[in-house]
């Protein structure tokens, strides 16, 4: 039984009333499961999220008595997330590009990292008036609604596999621009099958590409369909590099996301299927994460 020492005594979360005490002993139960690496951080998104109260509120008041019915959310809540479920999927929300997004098991989580290829694609199309842009695996719309509000010029359109993801893509979408027709065209495709003779100033991509052997843990939560890259990771780009030639307009280009440890076979594969390398980004640690790329002269 997971118990936290306070000045109450020695008391299980089932125990705590006050907001204080939820909040040491839901982050001491975190902390204990090793499935994050800010507990106290965690804690406090929960409470707030069982509580609907701002964080301000829980720190203005810590001697504040939670309503059972809250703390009872608030220990489901806490559950889920020492399992191992991540905060995002518990809240439902995941901000991207300083956009609010609505988040649930059927799309990948947004991740910071994935910002730097929106800021790639963003400054190669800087120079283009209403580019055309297709983001490829649109998931829970993140890229293509962060491009569609830094460049409204722009004409933004997704594609996805999943039915499910272009619900929660489309949802967001109204989030986003609070607007009865949607800002960007969401079309349920597998690759670019659905797009019969339409090209693109730029086409952007994070695809699927962690090794199938390697999807474990926290990842076991996320929709494999949107991870899993087959046996080497890079299953996903083959197909990209392989469809993507005859989709691209004059001067365009593809920007893909990709693993850490894959740039080197990825520049590589990409030149065999007629690529180049016209620029590599590594994200603020100083990973590599994301290639431009274009057609070879002699492809």
């Amino acid at each position: 039984m997971n118990t936290v020492e306070s000045s109450y005594g020695t008391a299980t979360l089932a125990q705590c009333e006050r907001t204080d005490a939820l909040l040491a002993a839901a982050t001491q139960m975190i902390e204990a499961a090793a499935v994050g690496d800010s507990p106290r951080l965690d804690a406090l998104l929960l409470l707030g999220q069982a509580t609907e109260r701002p964080h301000s509120s829980l720190f203005a008041a810590p001697e504040r008595v939670i309503a059972r019915e809250q703390r009872r959310k608030f220990e489901g809540f806490v559950g889920r997330r020492v399992r191992g479920e991540p905060i995002a999927y518990i809240v439902g929300c995941r901000e991207f590009f300083s956009l609010p997004l609505l988040v649930g098991a059927d799309v990948l989580i947004p991740r910071p990292e994935t910002e730097l290829l929106v800021e790639a694609a963003l400054e190669r199309c800087a120079s283009r008036t209403a580019p055309a842009i297709l983001d490829v695996g649109a998931g829970s719309g993140a890229i293509a609604l962060a491009l569609k509000h830094q460049r409204p010029d722009a004409t933004v359109t997704a594609v996805d596999v999943s039915e499910a993801a272009l619900e929660q893509a489309r949802v967001n979408d109204g989030v986003v621009f609070g607007a009865l027709a949607p800002a960007v065209r969401w079309i349920a495709s597998r690759w670019f099958e659905a797009l019969p003779g339409e090209s693109f100033d730029l086409i952007v991509s994070n695809p699927p590409y962690v090794r199938s052997a390697d999807i474990m843990g926290p990842l076991t939560f996320e929709p494999r369909l949107a991870l899993d890259g087959g046996a080497d990771g890079l299953a996903a780009y083959r197909v990209l590099f392989a469809e993507a030639t005859s989709r691209l307009s004059s001067g365009g280009a593809l920007l893909v996301e990709h693993g850490v440890d894959q740039r080197p076979d990825l520049v590589e594969l990409a030149a065999a299927y007629g690529w180049r390398v016209a620029a590599a980004r590594d994200d603020l640690a100083g990973r590599p994460r994301v290639l431009e790329l274009k057609r070879s002269v002699a492809a």
